[in-house]
């Protein structure tokens, strides 16, 4: 038995064993991992990882898909089914449920909401050893882009001040039912540790990226007008001249530490 896939969730189910090895491959669940994962589909990827780790939660809106997902788990190990809108998991309090001092979590992400869903899993990621998501290859070159790159933006400074980002691979179209317009690619993401992390008040910081990339060929100075003047710029060590896409994310902590009197 088979499901059809719901254009309103955005849903393609990845099907062709060499990708799904290969996912499985990087992901290198162990036996004992606590392992999440977000939209598991027809289970593609919950069958084998949840062979290696003996039990895996997965989260699934779709109604019409668990019993499908119940019936072929049952042989293979433990599988727990959380029917609920990813966004509003907490995946801290989830992690504290399960028993577990850090989830590992994966998913074929749907590509209109993965955004989101990446920022909610970063608002966690105290509790998250890493993640490994199927996105929108355009996504992935934007969450790991560098300075002066064209796609370097709002995503790429938020993350990278979270997270090790590290693209795999790129899967294609056809290795879906049915085949998206685009590429996809995964991604690892690894929170970074604690002595790594930036000292700067979330929603501050949030602020002046979003800001500051809102258009992005006005300077710093104009951009951040509402929140920051030319001299608190100066005392950040940045230039008030300069465009966001030439600043590095850690030129962001300190913009975000000036405009809180830090």
């Amino acid at each position: 038995m088979t499901a059809r896939p719901k254009k309103h969730f955005g849903q393609h189910f990845l099907h062709e064993k060499r990708y799904i090895e290969r996912i499985v491959s990087s992901i290198a669940p162990r036996d004992g991992d606590c392992v999440v994962e977000i939209g598991p589909g027809e289970g593609a990827l919950t069958l084998p990882l949840l062979a290696a780790a003996k039990r895996l939660t997965a989260i699934e809106l779709d109604t019409d898909l668990i019993p499908l997902l119940e019936e072929r788990a049952g042989p293979v190990g433990e599988l727990a089914i959380i029917h609920a809108d990813v966004l509003k998991v907490d995946f801290t309090a989830l992690a504290r449920q399960l028993g577990a001092s850090r989830l590992r979590i994966a998913g074929n992400l749907p590509y209109y909401i993965s955004s989101p869903i990446l920022f909610h899993c970063v608002e966690h990621a105290q509790a998250i050893e890493d993640m490994h998501f199927m996105l929108q290859k355009e996504v992935v070159d934007r969450m790991a882009a560098e300075p002066g790159s064209k796609v370097y933006g709002r995503l790429s400074v938020m993350l990278q001040l979270a997270c090790r980002v590290v693209p795999l691979f790129t899967v294609p179209p056809g290795a879906f039912r049915p085949p998206p317009k685009v590429d996809s690619a995964v991604v690892r993401l690894v929170p970074l540790p604690a002595h790594e992390r930036h000292e700067a008040d979330p929603a501050r910081l949030h602020a002046i990226v979003k800001a500051a990339f809102a258009q992005r060929r006005k300077t710093l100075a104009n951009g951040l007008k509402q929140l920051l003047d030319e001299e608190a710029i100066r005392r950040a060590g940045v230039d008030p001249k300069a465009r966001a896409e030439t600043l590095a994310p850690a030129d962001f902590v300190r913009l975000a530490q000036v405009a809180a009197g830090a």
